[in-house]
């Protein structure tokens, strides 16, 4: 009895002392997909381990050094291949989403679950838009912030001035109600229409509605060329008043004069995340960004909407006033000083300017590229509907920079895409390949299993989610397999609508949803709500 009971209590111990002992005596080993002989980062940041996965269902059931091939269904082979949880995207544009629901340029990059409704826009009422998400089938799984801009505008239109009491009570109830639908948490874009009207107080007070829920704050900041530092500034002081986990999306430091700065916003985030604050970044790994041609227009000339903006350009000194201030983003700001910088994306009066400058546009047009005429071609753009445009105005010395932070995620900003639609920032198809394949295996910049554990567990424990993010037992099987030595990134600002390569195997739920590198078709994606 005695021998028993110390051979017990020494395999207890065993079995605590190491991270994945639990795991390695499965009590049925039966799997839908066994994937075998890969070098297993698990997403906490540890070393790889050389373990073999078996899933039943959507769960992750056995992990050990070795598991039976004989019942399982399909063998995955990741001999030489590493194999990682799915990535997860904390900042994507999935309004594409219904038009293509297998969601590939996602998919094939490794992801596995995408946060939408960033930068203050989202579907509002939340819950018949996820209801339309779920019948449609979709190839990863989805969750959802509630957008401030939308908020907003259901309340106030836009009106370039603060709520009244009974206004921002409103807002309060729609951003709770989307909260109880299974929002994540609240976005901003302070930098865009009608956001850019609200004071700190009336986000304090949004936010806090969300904190109160359990939800986190991701803010584009009001400001993120000149006024950098007021931007940060606002945004760790949301946090710490609304007692609410902050993440500072797409962090990066646009036009030359703010290049380095990145010194110190990450010095302000260290600072607050000391005092108490739970701040964090995200972060895509390329030296431009992408939005609406209006960024380059000054908000104050869009208060009204379309029709009062047009009024303004019909009195000769307001228009005057307007072009000024486009001038003085074009030198300044989001046009870097030079049209060669603004590059369209997306113009749906004139699908021939997709992919071509500001600067190509003034020469088709006999005009110098100077920025006078730049802001006279940017007045033409917005009268006939606007557009989007990728703006080259960063730094690479900070995208460095912020990636190496502790507290920085990798998220991609990217919308769905699908070959011939535009012309997209690269950033759609290549976030976490070129991270994988540039910063890691070229330039040494990150461990690999720093890389893992920036897309992993990080942005899971941001949204309090405990059964993704992680490879282990009882988890969800979000699974990456792939080619340390060849995963890369083809997606140019040249030729953007191209699929990486080195990701060989996604699989969603439990389901492959990528094969040899190619999307099987199936659509095992699934709606996430915040419990």
């Amino acid at each position: 009895m005695t021998s028993r009971l110390l051979l017990a209590t020494s395999l207890s111990l065993s079995m605590a002392l190491s991270p994945h002992a639990a795991q390695a005596q499965p009590a049925v080993e039966r799997f839908d997909i066994l994937i075998a002989g890969g070098s297993v980062l698990d997403g906490t940041g540890r070393a790889a381990q050389r373990l073999d996965v078996g899933i039943r269902g959507d769960r992750i059931v056995a992990m050990a050094p070795t598991l039976s091939r004989a019942n399982a269904k399909r063998v995955v082979n990741a001999a030489g291949r590493t194999v990682s949880p799915g990535f997860i995207d904390l900042h994507a544009h999935l309004e594409p989403l219904l038009q293509y629901p297998l969601m590939e340029s996602a998919l094939r990059q490794g992801v596995t679950l995408a946060l939408g409704g960033p930068d203050g826009g989202s579907p509002l009422p939340l819950t018949p838009y996820l209801d339309s998400v779920r019948t449609a089938t979709i190839g990863i799984n989805v969750a959802y912030l509630v957008g401030h801009n939308d908020v907003r505008r259901a309340v106030l239109g836009m009106a370039a001035r603060a709520p009244n009491a009974a206004e921002l009570s409103r807002m309060q109830q729609l951003v709770a109600t989307a909260m109880g639908q299974g929002a994540f948490g609240l976005s901003t874009g302070l930098l865009y229409l009608p956001g850019t009207y609200s004071n700190i107080e009336e986000v304090i007070a949004l936010s806090q509605v969300a904190s109160d829920s359990g939800g986190i704050y991701t803010s584009h900041l009001r400001k993120e060329g000149i006024g950098l530092l007021d931007g940060v500034a606002e945004a760790l002081e949301i946090g710490r008043r609304a007692h609410i986990p902050v993440v500072l999306t797409h962090h990066k430091a646009v036009g030359q004069q703010m290049w380095g700065k990145s010194t110190l916003t990450l010095a302000m985030v260290d600072s607050a995340r000391k005092a108490g604050t739970d701040v964090m970044i995200d972060q895509y790994p390329y030296t431009a960004t992408h939005t609406g041609i209006g960024v380059l227009v000054p908000s104050w000339a869009m208060a009204g909407g379309d029709a009062e903006f047009r009024k303004r350009l019909a009195v000769p000194a307001i228009k005057d006033s307007i072009t000024r201030g486009i001038i003085d983003n074009i030198l300044n700001d989001r046009g870097g000083g030079d049209l060669a910088r603004v590059q369209f994306s997306r113009v749906a009066w004139d699908k021939s300017l997709e992919g071509k400058t500001l600067k190509d546009w003034a020469a088709r047009r006999n005009l110098a590229p100077t920025p006078e005429n730049g802001a006279a071609l940017v007045l033409e753009a917005m009268l006939n509907g606007g557009g989007n445009a990728i703006y080259h105005v960063l730094d690479e010395q900070d995208v460095r920079r912020i990636m190496v932070a502790p507290f920085t995620m990798i998220a991609s900003d990217g919308r769905i895409s699908s070959p011939g639609d535009g012309h997209p920032h690269p950033r759609a198809y290549g976030t976490f390949p070129r991270v994988l394949g540039e910063y890691v295996r070229v330039q040494k910049l990150l461990p690999l299993e720093t890389a893992i554990h920036k897309m992993t567990q990080m942005p899971a424990t941001r949204l309090g989610l405990t059964d993704r993010g992680v490879l282990k037992v009882g988890n969800v099987a979000d699974v990456v397999v792939f080619d340390a030595a060849t995963v890369k990134d083809m997606s140019t600002f040249a030729a953007p609508h191209q699929y990486p390569v080195g990701i060989e195997t996604v699989v969603v739920n439990g389901v492959v949803a990528v094969s040899g590198g190619k999307a099987t078709g199936a659509r095992a994606g699934k709606v996430v709500r915040r419990k």
